[in-house]
């Protein structure tokens, strides 16, 4: 099980810096296309993104809350 982080240039490189894997994101296109495609990843078990990431895409990131078992998203 791999985690997977989306959010703010800082973020992503302050936990790459721990070994996670991320993309940056600056909009919402940009992070629904990183939400997809984490959560399509079999082995991806834990999307952690940060608060502005996961506003930018909150209707994206309650429906995967809501009727999935996996991934945990975890909102920092």
């Amino acid at each position: 099980m791999k985690f997977y982080c989306i959010g703010g240039e800082d973020a992503v490189r302050g936990f790459r810096l721990a070994g996670v894997a991320g993309r940056a994101v600056a909009g919402a296109e940009e992070a629904a296309a990183a939400l997809d495609e984490a959560s399509a990843s079999p082995d991806c078990g834990v999307i952690i993104m940060t608060r502005a990431a996961a506003g930018l895409v909150r209707e994206k990131v309650e429906e995967i809350k809501l009727e999935r078992a996996r991934p945990l998203i975890v909102e920092i």
